[in-house]
């Protein structure tokens, strides 16, 4: 079986949102210096990296990360690759790509996945996200968990009606996925965030496997 990590590495290095909470991890307590045992602190929003965005982030009275339901977390997948040329993922360039039929979860794989390689660690405003009519069109479709190679599933400043329209038909959203290295097609997902009591979305752990 391959296993394939899809998750970014949080680190002090990683871009995060204009205006989110700096990432810091520090080793407070060191053996070298005489220390028990190594132990480091951490700071950092709930949307740093790999992350899943629950109701709440968009919706009011939405539903919290710690109550996700994992069934929709964990199951087959298609990663589904775009054209470099394509700078918004509409309706029109889901048609002309074509998705896999009765799919249910779907990552996108876009030119956004050349940051990872580059290394860039200025945020990338530029990035490729899906607008309200892709993601109208996602919704009709049936499709219960959808996932982009940046830090957002919508472009930039125009968060809330892609948000408010995936979030209100109750699908998971997975962003700043790493699909550099993972080629279209089938797989299994397991994507498990962390259980933060009352937040709006959490860091996660994501893999796909195959054979």
């Amino acid at each position: 079986m391959e296993i394939f990590d899809i998750s970014l590495t949080i680190s002090n290095d990683l871009p995060v949102w204009p205006g989110d909470p700096p990432i810091v991890i520090e080793r407070v307590r060191k053996l070298e210096e005489g220390a028990n045992a190594n132990v480091s602190y951490l700071q950092m929003g709930a949307h740093v990296g790999t992350h899943v965005d629950a109701p709440l982030h968009f919706l009011k009275g939405g539903s919290t990360i710690d109550q996700m339901p994992l069934d929709v977390l964990v199951g087959p997948v298609d990663v589904v690759q775009l054209p470099d040329s394509v700078e918004v993922i509409d309706q029109a360039a889901l048609e002309q790509t074509g998705l896999p039929e009765g799919a249910e979860r779907i990552l996108f794989k876009t030119r956004n996945s050349a940051f990872w390689v580059e290394g860039a660690a200025d945020f990338q405003t530029g990035f490729v996200g899906i607008d309200l009519s892709g993601s109208q069109y996602l919704v009709d479709r049936g499709v219960r968990l959808v996932g982009i190679d940046y830090l957002s599933i919508s472009p930039f400043r125009k968060s809330k009606p892609t948000h408010e329209a995936l979030l209100g038909a109750g699908m998971v959203i997975i962003e700043g996925l790493d699909l550099s290295k993972v080629s279209p097609g089938k797989y299994m997902l397991y994507c498990l965030p962390l259980k933060l009591g009352g937040a709006e979305g959490a860091p996660a752990r994501a893999i796909l496997t195959r054979g």
